[in-house]
């Protein structure tokens, strides 16, 4: 059973998230020739202040707002 753990700074919308895991579900399955029942995908939003980039907080780095 293919899982695929998608991590990334901020939110998405639900319709974001439909669309992602229906994307990345279809790519899996091509790819591996694994039955779509099979395939599981995982997003994890994270606020950027929890993420590091060479030392720095990604917010800092990134220069984006609190909680973003």
């Amino acid at each position: 059973m293919p899982i695929v753990q998608v991590q990334l700074f901020g939110s998405l919308t639900v319709e974001q998230k439909e669309a992602l895991i229906k994307e990345t579900s279809d790519a899996v399955a091509r790819v591996l020739h694994a039955p779509l029942n099979t395939i599981r995908v995982l997003i994890q939003e994270m606020p950027a202040e929890n993420w590091g980039i060479a030392g720095e907080s990604a917010q800092k780095k990134l220069g984006q707002a609190p909680g973003k």
